[in-house]
């Protein structure tokens, strides 16, 4: 059963599943085997959730690593995340990209646009997520932040013209069901299943992306 959220194209986003931080990292590891590893989290501050780095206009509060050693705190053991998140329950799910996938990130309008689009010339997709501040992150195979500024040139635009960015090696995502300070929580607009194990290129779907971004413009 789908639930429908708001977008140009009235895609449908699937119904969120209601794991715990700690189960949903250990499947991560486990059944798709990413690597994981726990960022901040939130902590109620005088009524209201600040994030655990202390800073009070942080950007992304709850959302983004907690250790400047965060790449090699990251770990595909089901065992090792199980055993990290019971130490901090509540800490975020962030997922490194540049290792089993890279993503591409766009604006929410561009990337509902993009996905109807993919959708109707039967693309084949790798998970999406859409995140509190209205971005939508498409994973791909790992390279792609490589590849796609000339990828992107070649479709006739100029990369810095394109709020479409690739994230890569050094790069991370936040997972569902990661929250964003008071601003929701992380969903997925593509869930992960078997389906979707294998991961498109970021060739395959580099034209509707940019060619969505640049409407958006």
């Amino acid at each position: 059963m789908e639930e429908t959220i708001a977008s140009p194209e009235a895609a449908h986003i699937p119904k969120q599943r209601g794991d715990s931080l700690l189960e949903a990292a250990v499947r991560y590891a486990e059944e798709r085997h990413w690597d994981v590893f726990p960022g901040t989290w939130l902590e109620a501050v005088d009524g209201m959730d600040r994030c655990s780095c202390g800073q009070p206009t942080c950007p992304t509060p709850g959302a983004h690593p907690a250790r400047d050693d965060w790449a090699t705190q990251a770990t595909g053991s089901a065992t090792v995340a199980r055993r990290l998140w019971s130490k901090q329950p509540t800490a975020s799910i962030l997922l490194p990209t540049g290792r089993t996938f890279d993503a591409i990130d766009v604006p929410e309008t561009a990337g509902f646009l993009a996905l109807a689009r993919m959708e109707r010339m039967e693309l084949s997709l790798g998970p999406v997520t859409l995140t509190p501040d209205r971005r939508m992150q498409f994973f791909v195979l790992p390279g792609a932040s490589a590849k796609v500024p000339d990828l992107v040139r070649n479709l006739g635009w100029s990369p810095a013209s394109l709020d479409l960015v690739t994230l890569g090696e050094g790069g991370y995502v936040a997972a569902p069901p990661t929250r964003y300070g008071a601003r929701g929580a992380a969903q997925w607009a593509r869930r992960p299943t078997q389906a979707n194990r294998w991961l498109p290129d970021a060739e395959e779907l580099i034209s509707p992306l940019a060619y969505a971004c640049a409407r958006d413009r």
